[in-house]
């Protein structure tokens, strides 16, 4: 167990170790047994965290909030467009003066080219821990609750066990890659051999592509890249199905919709998860697309865990939060 994560910032998936990162899981393990016995863990008593959205969150706002309380605290929502944050406020009035109020800031900004530098330039000001909810590069308390929700279903040895993280159909906006990034970066360091598969337009970020490449050379653990949803899918024990925007091709919501609409039959259904081994699960952040992202039949079906990985985010964060602002 690794001790020194007090006034630590999480912005980067790789800002923690894994050893860090195992700590953060056997806190957030620990906590999820006490809430489930009605145990009082008032850890974060009278402490305060800013939450900062510039985009529209529902299970983020819900269990970081419903964390600090958990943890004895209080958590401030406050959205960007109500403050004087679009009339001037820069980033690093707000890290001295909010690192002066609160006693850690999250923040969620996923506008492209923009959001990780905000969060960045916040952390250098504030003299508390800076949480990431999501940029447009990172997602890393998602990766956190995924890792969580897989060692629960399939063990602590992860060696060899194969997860598919696949672009998905979906009609609605170009959604952030942050979610795919995170997890190509973060699962091979737990053993995992991850298949990365997505339309030729779809690709990842070059340098979050060469960091995982280094993360599975590093723990061993193959990476690949594959352009067949199909192919992905044989023999996986997780498939982690989800859309996000062509953003290495276009910015252009336009272009990138007719793209999009290229490939409607990247659809998670019964077909893709017959692929799997027979114990195969079926993760999505949420919110999904139903029936263009994911059929109904999968989502709501027996290799479903979306339920049991959104509560894990409660877990996770709380772990964190322990961590850091205690």
């Amino acid at each position: 167990m690794q001790t020194g994560l007090r006034g630590r910032d999480l912005i980067s998936d790789l800002d923690f170790t894994k050893e860090e990162v195992e700590t953060v899981l056997d806190v957030a393990w620990d906590l999820k047994k006490k809430r489930a016995m009605s145990q009082e863990h008032a850890i974060l008593r009278d402490k305060v965290l800013a939450m900062l959205f510039f985009f529209s969150s529902t299970r983020t706002r819900g269990s970081f909030e419903a964390g600090m309380a958990q943890l004895g605290g209080h958590a401030a929502f406050i959205e960007s467009r109500t403050t004087q944050i679009s009339h001037g406020d820069t980033e690093k009035e707000l890290g001295d003066i909010f690192g002066r109020y609160f006693d850690g800031i999250a923040i969620r900004h996923v506008d492209w080219g923009i959001g990780n530098k905000y969060l960045n330039l916040v952390a250098e000001a504030s003299r508390v821990p800076v949480l990431n909810m999501q940029c447009e590069i990172y997602h890393p308390h998602q990766c956190l609750a995924d890792i969580m929700t897989i060692i629960e279903k399939k063990g602590r040895d992860l060696r060899k066990k194969k997860m598919v993280v696949s672009w998905a159909y979906a009609a609605s906006y170009l959604k952030p890659m942050s979610v795919p990034q995170s997890l190509i970066l973060q699962m091979p360091r737990f053993g995992m051999d991850v298949t990365l598969a997505h339309p030729p337009e779809f690709k990842l970020m070059p340098d979050i592509m060469e960091q995982a490449q280094e993360q599975a050379k590093k723990f061993n653990t193959n990476f690949e890249v594959v352009d067949d949803m199909d192919e992905a899918c044989k023999d996986a024990d997780v498939i982690y199905a989800k859309s996000w925007g062509p953003l290495m091709t276009t910015h252009d919501p336009d272009e990138g919709k007719v793209i999009q609409d290229k490939y409607e039959d990247w659809i998670a259904d019964d077909a893709k998860m017959a692929l799997g081994k027979e114990d195969v699960i079926y993760m999505h952040p949420l919110p999904a697309d139903r029936k263009i992202e994911v059929t109904d039949s999968v989502i709501d079906g027996p290799h479903s865990v979306v339920f049991d990985q959104a509560e894990n985010r409660l877990h996770a964060q709380k772990g964190v939060m322990a961590l850091t602002m205690s």
